[in-house]
């Protein structure tokens, strides 16, 4: 069924095999492999799903072809073979992108080093991917690219997808196979035996304040940035270190791009991609130590959009770009395991595992969720011998009689679209939607049907839920999709079914975060 809060607390108090806290990619990773597996799983968030880091992300499955320069070879590993998984899986809400990495006369890093890190690259992916390209076919490819000393450069293929709408994918597969997932829902407290085992929690309602107890075999850490404050409450010293990952958007036409571009800064030559997604032009990403209140939405500093603007600006000359071209910024902090490194981007992004009473699993990538789950239930085998359930087939793309007659009701694009993003539950609803449903909102390839769905079945509790993270109107549409609800405010708060004074309170909400966390800096 998709996902709905009420039905989710009341079904709180039944006895689960796996609690999982944390709604960003990693427990929904883990809540989707766990019920795979035969489990019976819970997953508690805080606020909405993918509300931090996993829907702040730079949008990229990838291997991480920087991380070969540090060594990171087992991260790199795993994220090339999960990228040629997810890719097969998720069809549609994971796509292939070429990439250019263009080679100047002043880099650092030449044309071998790049050759050998690209046949290893490609050699864990299996196949070959990368060519050499000289300057005149480079630019063919980006004529908006400096030519000043441009020797040529390399085209591979890494992926893409929507971050947000990945997390929920994993979770209403899960909530098909009987999970409970619910968002808003923060954990106050932990149940301990008289052994002082966790047995576990007091979760509070954050919208009524009710409370109540949810009891698993086995409880999992899987909260990303916030995961050193629960384990605080067991009483154990901080293991993590934050850093905050920045990004410039930009429309797509002032800065048209037919697939990434991996750009070295010309300050410190720190690799940085700029790619198109959902219509517009996303530019990042940054790595500084966050020391913002992790209550707050993160926020881009002066210093950090400046930075991002200067290398496109170099990288980019004949489109006069400036700091009025940037539509939005969004910030997103990474949790990495510190090892005292001086230079934030130096320190690895393997993933951890830790038993304290609880199961803490962190640190990691976007692109390594699967594996981080895998590990993360051998670690409690001890807890959870057997499954209640028999396991599942690994996930397919939906082939059913509803997916088929989307297929043929819809262009391929726009089929595929609603097969990858939404629970199969949903495909008869736009199948039966009134032909003014069926027509795009302008600026994007969004319908308004999706949006009539999303806001009744996908636990759409503020209005940033659905502009930010269901959808990416509040990215799409200018001034934070402001002008929008001005527009469409009245057919959008019918589907909602709010009354005219949730529906002022909850706008002006939606300014305050967008004006506050996404608005470029003046």
């Amino acid at each position: 069924m998709p996902l709905n809060r009420e039905e989710a607390w009341l079904r709180l108090d039944e006895p689960w095999d796996l609690l999982i806290i944390g709604g960003g990619i990693t427990g929904a990773g883990l809540l989707e492999e766990a019920t795979r597996q035969g489990f019976r799983a819970v997953l508690l968030e805080q606020r909405d799903f993918a509300w931090g880091t996993s829907s702040r992300s730079g949008k990229m499955v990838h291997g991480g072809l920087r991380y070969l320069r540090q060594g990171q070879f087992r991260t790199t590993w795993h994220s090339v073979r999960e990228r040629e998984h997810l890719l097969r899986a998720f069809p549609g809400l994971i796509q292939p992108l070429g990439f250019l990495m263009p080679l100047y006369r002043d880099d650092p890093i030449g044309r071998p080093a790049m050759a050998v890190g690209l046949w290893i690259y490609d050699g864990f992916a299996g196949r070959r991917g990368h060519c050499y390209l000289r300057p005149d076919p480079l630019l063919a490819l980006a004529p908006h690219l400096r030519r000043e000393g441009l020797r040529g450069g390399y085209a591979y293929r890494d992926a893409l997808t929507d971050d947000a709408r990945l997390v929920l994918r994993l979770i209403l597969n899960a909530v098909r196979r009987g999970a409970v997932a619910l968002n808003y829902a923060r954990v106050e407290d932990f149940l301990q035996t008289r052994s002082g085992a966790i047995e576990g929690v007091v979760v509070r309602d954050q919208l009524s304040g009710r409370e109540t107890e949810v009891r698993a075999r086995a409880i999992v850490n899987a909260t990303g940035a916030w995961a050193d404050q629960l384990r605080g409450k067991l009483g154990r010293p901080p293991r993590l270190r934050l850093l905050r990952g920045s990004h410039l958007v930009l429309p797509g036409w002032r800065l048209p791009l037919a697939q990434g571009i991996i750009l070295l800064h010309p300050r410190d030559h720190r690799p940085l991609y700029v790619l198109p997604w959902e219509g517009m032009t996303l530019a990042g990403t940054t790595d500084v130590d966050h020391d913002q209140d992790l209550a707050a939405e993160p926020v881009i500093r002066p210093e950090e959009f400046e930075y991002l603007l200067i290398a496109l600006q170099r990288a980019f000359p004949y489109l006069d770009l400036s700091a009025a071209d940037v539509t939005a910024t969004f910030s997103g902090v990474r949790a990495v395991i510190g090892t005292g490194q001086e230079q934030p981007s130096r320190e690895p992004r393997d993933h951890a595992v830790w038993e304290e009473r609880i199961l803490t699993v962190t640190g990691g990538k976007l692109t390594t969720f699967r594996v981080m789950a895998r590990d993360a239930l051998r670690a409690l085998r001890r807890r959870l011998p057997t499954p209640s359930r028999p396991p599942v087939e690994r996930m397919q793309p939906e082939t059913g009689e509803a997916a088929q007659a989307v297929a043929e009701r819809f262009d391929p694009a726009l089929g595929l679209r609603l097969l990858s993003r939404y629970d199969p539950e949903a495909l008869p609803a736009f199948l039966q939607a009134p032909p003014e449903e069926q027509e795009p909102i302008p600026r994007t390839d969004l319908r308004w049907a999706e949006l009539r769905w999303i806001a009744a079945h996908e636990a759409v509790v503020h209005l940033d839920d659905l502009l930010l993270r269901r959808t990416r109107l509040g990215f799409q549409w200018p001034n934070g999709a402001l002008p929008f609800l001005e527009r469409y405010g009245a057919r959008l708060r019918r589907m909602l079914s709010w009354d005219e004074d949730r529906w002022a309170r909850e706008t002006e909400r939606y300014r305050r975060i967008w004006e506050g966390a996404y608005r470029p800096p003046m």
